[in-house]
């Protein structure tokens, strides 16, 4: 089974992972949790009431981090944080003003055991949206289906890192594998099955033992390369990590011929039909607010980096990551318009995706539909051409 979030734990030892486990109670069940708001100022002229639940639930794929800014972005005044529940709830504001509904924003990754979001969206029908990445979607299309509405991540931030010390002719994934260094990841992450199915890297090079941590990469002095985030790894590596605090190289998965979408909010399926009505207004708020965001994070992190601490998972998220994190996904384009429009996706980059997995997921014997189509993944129909990032 495909696991997401663990390498997310970067900077906690894998002790205090596994002791926030045992502190959770109700990991990964539903819970029946009614909180509201209790919010009951005057409805502004986008009025989700009569159209949306009277709550939208977002599962998020980690902790709160800066690459969810624009969820938190659609919190209006005075959020209440459940630490306990691992969720923060508040009113759902759209231009400053209030829509008529509430917004409740779930932790994942240890606050839901690790499970994946998918399988918390089908066990607990109250979760409206979920985050997903589109080869995951396509990975559980024929059981468990989603339909991302909304990508706020042009490119996806994972990457795999390097010594440029130790290797300073390395400047591609591929490059690591004429220089035969060792690369560090995630068993069962796809897109290493892909680089070794289509020779950008050898098997006999990869080591899967990688749990999130920087022990196996720091021991090694500078010999292996790693799979990261380069929204947060190089400001760790340099800033935080003790025993390294040096510069890595490295280079975006996406930028070696894996482009998924990356933390898309998807809902069940089988519910676009249903809640088409709410998403057609819904959707154009979540692209203003992922535009409101990148233009001024301060405020929203703050809430980030609080909600992170009370939640107190064994996740160390401080201001100084979630600043470079939004500094860096506006720098290396991670963050833009697709097709002119904030949050669009681009069919044909989603119908490659089924085409370079299709045959990963053969191997693994999981079965993917063989008539399936880039709108079952991914779909326009609710994104206003209107609102994108300015040039």
């Amino acid at each position: 089974m495909r696991k997401i979030s663990l390498p997310r734990a970067v900077g906690a030892s894998a002790a205090a992972v596994l002791l926030s486990l045992t502190a959770l109670t109700g990991c990964g069940q539903s819970s029946s949790a009614t909180a509201s708001s209790g919010y009951t100022g005057p409805i502004g002229p986008i009025n989700l009431k009569q159209v949306c639940p009277a709550k939208i639930v977002v599962q998020t794929d980690w902790n709160p981090e800066a690459e969810h800014g624009f969820t938190y972005e659609m919190l209006g005044p005075d959020p209440k944080i459940d630490a306990a529940a691992k969720r923060i709830v508040g009113p759902l504001f759209a231009h400053g003003q209030y829509t008529g509904v509430d917004l409740e924003i779930r932790a994942g990754g240890p606050a839901i055991g690790f499970q994946s979001v998918t399988s918390q969206m089908y066990q607990d029908t109250s979760i409206m949206f979920g985050y997903t990445d589109t080869d995951h979607s396509v990975q559980t299309a024929a059981t468990t289906p989603t339909t991302g509405v909304f990508a706020p991540l042009r490119i996806n931030p994972q990457m795999i890192m390097w010594d440029p010390a130790t290797y300073p002719n390395v400047h591609t994934i591929a490059d690591l594998k004429a220089a035969k260094a060792t690369v560090l990841y995630y068993q069962g992450t796809p897109f290493m099955d892909y680089f070794l199915g289509a020779g950008i890297l050898d098997k006999a090079q990869v080591d899967g033992s990688y749990d999130g941590t920087p022990a196996n990469f720091v021991a090694a002095q500078g010999k292996k390369a790693q799979q990261g985030f380069a929204s947060a790894e190089p400001y760790l590596y340099q800033q935080k990590i003790a025993q390294w605090r040096k510069p890595v190289a490295y280079q975006l998965i996406n930028d070696a011929g894996y482009p998924i979408y990356a933390s898309e909010l998807a809902i069940r399926s089988g519910d676009l039909d249903k809640d088409a009505a709410c998403l057609k207004q819904l959707v154009p708020v979540m692209q203003q607010a992922d535009v409101d965001y990148f233009a001024d994070p301060a405020k929203v992190n703050a809430l980030i980096v609080e909600a992170a601490a009370k939640y107190d998972t064994g996740w160390v998220y401080d201001s100084g990551e979630a600043d470079y994190a939004t500094t860096t996904m506006r720098k290396l384009g991670i963050v833009g318009n697709e097709n002119g429009a904030a949050g669009g996706f681009d069919p044909a980059r989603v119908q490659h995706i089924i085409d370079i997995t299709r045959p990963v997921y053969a191997a693994e014997k999981v079965s993917v539909p063989a008539k399936l189509t880039p709108d079952q993944i991914a779909t326009n129909r609710f994104i206003d051409t209107k609102i994108g990032f300015p040039s």
